[in-house]
């Protein structure tokens, strides 16, 4: 066996050893969730069905007090079919479109990284799969049973798909994303800054259709939603949980009766919407999607009122980016380690409250995630004209600017 045979074989037996790590710490961590907010969807929807007010479900638990359901009410139309089936059937099509949203996004990801760096493909893709599955917002999502790599892929597909082949459809997939849930809504503000006007036009329009429709079936529950829901915030979860890594959950933190300075937060919502959307400017029309597309997703954590663990998807890109960008790949280890880990969850659930939730290593400790946004903002580098071709590779370093 030659050398270079050999050098090949080795990587890929270092590579099933730690895919077999990480199974390992799957079957370990087991689905300690069961599902939860699967199961919260599923009786909310019910209970509309059942002809009760979708707003007026509520669920009470013992960490996070009232629950309820949050989201426009094209989203319950959308998770209707969930509703419907069994529970075994329910978690059978969730576990699928889940596993197969998470497979998809990740090799539009990977592919034009791998392309220009000259990996091997197969390699590549296996390795950043057990990685990312590690990570505990997709873990997190995958064992509460969230709809957020639904959301992802709609947005990825419009931004990574359409978008670069011209589609007249470019923009719809957006609308529907923030027409189930308004957080994907900031990339229609990303669409118009970065001037594609059409697209961006095309997405409010398909979200205003959409909620439209629902409007259609669900008057009331519509009116309720947009007039009253919405606007009291209720139901969302406690926000001083340290699972909310976002700046109004970290002021809610700092404050004594959980009760944030709203002027702070103001402060903060401002200089993360101003700095990171105007990066992410730069990086779209650079031509670099993926890093402007990443920042816009860590914006609308950051300044969400409410971001829990599982909605930070951000990182997934964040990670492929900065590991193929040679002088910051230092800072993919410390997400991938730091984050797969599962920093905040071991304060949450099994660090000893002295001293770790006190002084400054408990602030950075309950907020790490947060703080991992944040420097992202500054770290992510705008590769000049990134773009690849299918079927082109580089091996050189792209440009970047700072």
């Amino acid at each position: 066996m030659d050398s270079g045979r050999r050098k090949t074989v080795v990587r890929w037996v270092l590579l099933g050893l730690f895919v077999a790590l990480v199974v390992y710490g799957h079957i370990w961590y087991r689905n300690r969730h069961d599902w939860f907010d699967l199961g919260i969807y599923r009786q909310a929807v019910n209970w509309w069905l059942d002809g009760h007010n979708l707003y007026d479900y509520v669920k009470p638990d013992d960490t996070q007090g009232q629950l309820g359901f949050t989201y426009p009410p094209f989203g319950a139309l959308v998770l209707v079919p969930f509703a419907v089936l069994p529970w075994t059937g329910a978690v059978i099509l969730y576990s699928v479109i889940t596993v197969a949203a998470t497979l998809v996004t990740t090799w539009w990801l990977l592919t034009p990284e791998a392309r220009r760096k000259g990996w091997e493909l197969p390699f590549a893709l296996v390795l950043a799969l057990a990685v990312i599955s590690a990570l505990e917002p997709i873990r997190e999502n995958y064992t509460f049973g969230q709809i957020n790599m639904v959301l992802v892929l709609l947005v990825l597909a419009d931004l990574l798909v359409l978008l670069p082949r011209g589609s007249r459809w470019a923009g719809v997939l957006i609308g529907l994303a923030a027409a189930i849930k308004l957080t994907p809504a900031i990339f229609i503000v990303y669409l118009l800054l970065s001037r594609r006007y059409r697209a961006a036009i095309t997405a409010a329009v398909s979200a205003a259709a959409a909620s439209l429709l629902a409007f259609a079936v669900m008057p009331r529950g519509s009116i309720d939603f947009w007039t009253d829901a919405l606007w009291k915030g209720e139901g969302l979860g406690n926000a001083a949980y340290t699972f909310n890594q976002s700046f109004f959950g970290m002021l809610a933190r700092l404050s004594a009766p959980g009760d944030p300075n709203r002027l702070v937060w103001a402060v903060l919502v401002l200089a993360a919407l101003g700095f990171g959307l105007w990066r992410a400017r730069r990086a779209a029309l650079a031509g670099d999607e993926v890093v402007g597309l990443t920042l816009t997703g860590i914006v609308g954590c950051l300044v969400s009122p409410i971001t829990w663990v599982h909605h930070i998807y951000w990182f997934v890109p964040a990670l492929i980016v900065l590991a193929a960008t040679r002088r910051r790949a230092w800072f993919a280890v410390v997400i991938a380690l730091t984050v797969g880990l599962g920093l905040v969850s071991w304060f949450e659930q099994g660090l000893p409250v002295d001293p770790w939730s006190h002084g400054l290593q408990g602030f950075i400790i309950k907020n790490w995630y947060l703080l991992l946004m944040v420097a992202l903002l500054f770290a992510l580098p705008i590769r000049k004209d990134s773009r690849v071709e299918p079927g082109l590779a580089s091996t050189s370093e792209p440009a970047t600017v700072r």
